[in-house]
């Protein structure tokens, strides 16, 4: 589990759903832990989690057996991302650990494509379908770390927030996960406090 995680039992309902806000496969991984900042939820508790998070993100749609083994590589590939991807947005060069254990992740064959009814499926291999489903995210990690999405990893501006997406916006300023949840929360919050100024301001002293 994440070196610090919330118990379980202790996680409000609303914070076990996975967040997909990210714009990229490997950061909605990373969003698998809940607010770092504060709470520093783990969604992934049981094995069964992380094959619920395969299907719901859209990587497959019948996930492998995940072992309690296979969900422990998980969570160190995941926090390994993380920190790569902090590291990035401060302008830094990431070596060493992180980049081994990215690394070795991605070393294992990947999921399969195939072509089904004219559309693109990923498919389990004949063998280690955890491995090939780690390796899909691990290789996407290093296609973004490398390439030149690698400079609009953000994270949101949000106080309550702190989900590190990637900014495809044209001007490359974009501040918010998502303009229409973090930023209308922005947006709202701050017409609350112009209007509560205006009141104020109405309310004071007459002046000669």
């Amino acid at each position: 589990m994440n070196g610090e995680a919330t118990p379980s039992s202790d996680v409000p309902a609303e914070e076990l759903r996975f967040n997909f806000r990210s714009g990229r496969l490997c950061l909605a991984f990373v969003a698998t832990v809940g607010e770092r900042w504060r709470g520093n939820y783990e969604r992934l508790r049981e094995p069964a989690d992380l094959a619920r998070w395969y299907r719901e993100v859209g990587l497959l749609d019948d996930p492998p057996a995940i072992t309690p083994a296979g969900l422990d590589s998980a969570r160190e590939l995941r926090e390994a991302i993380h920190r790569i991807a902090r590291t990035l947005i401060a302008g830094h060069i990431q070596v060493g650990t992180d980049e081994a254990v990215v690394n070795a992740a991605a070393a294992a064959p990947p999921l399969v494509p195939v072509l089904h009814a004219g559309t693109r499926r990923l498919t389990l291999p004949s063998a280690d379908g955890q491995g090939a489903a780690l390796s899909t995210v691990a290789r996407d990690a290093i296609g973004l770390f490398t390439g030149t999405g690698a400079d609009r990893i953000r994270e949101c501006a949000s106080p309550t927030c702190g989900l590190l997406f990637v900014d495809t916006s044209r001007p490359g300023r974009r501040r918010w996960c998502s303009s229409s949840a973090c930023g209308g929360k922005d947006r709202a919050a701050a017409y609350r406090r112009r209007r509560a100024a205006n009141i104020n301001s109405a309310d004071g002293p007459e002046r000669c």
